[in-house]
């Protein structure tokens, strides 16, 4: 049991700090190609991707 929910955490972790840096990355991008002088995609994007994350995360403990 303990293994189990070790495994699952460390999985969702590695799911948030992947997809963080894949948003950034991408926000990085966007906000270069629109030449803005602030990096609204670099800061919108990774906080709308951990807004759903933790509303999934949120939904998931709460099913029992």
């Amino acid at each position: 049991m303990r293994n189990h929910e070790l495994l699952k955490y460390g999985g969702l972790a590695t799911q948030i700090i992947v997809t963080l840096g894949v948003t950034i990355f991408i926000g990085i991008k966007i906000d270069k190609q629109t030449n803005l002088k602030f990096p609204i995609a670099t800061i919108s994007l990774p906080l709308l991707v951990l807004i759903s994350i933790f509303w999934k995360v949120y939904k998931d403990s709460t099913k029992k």
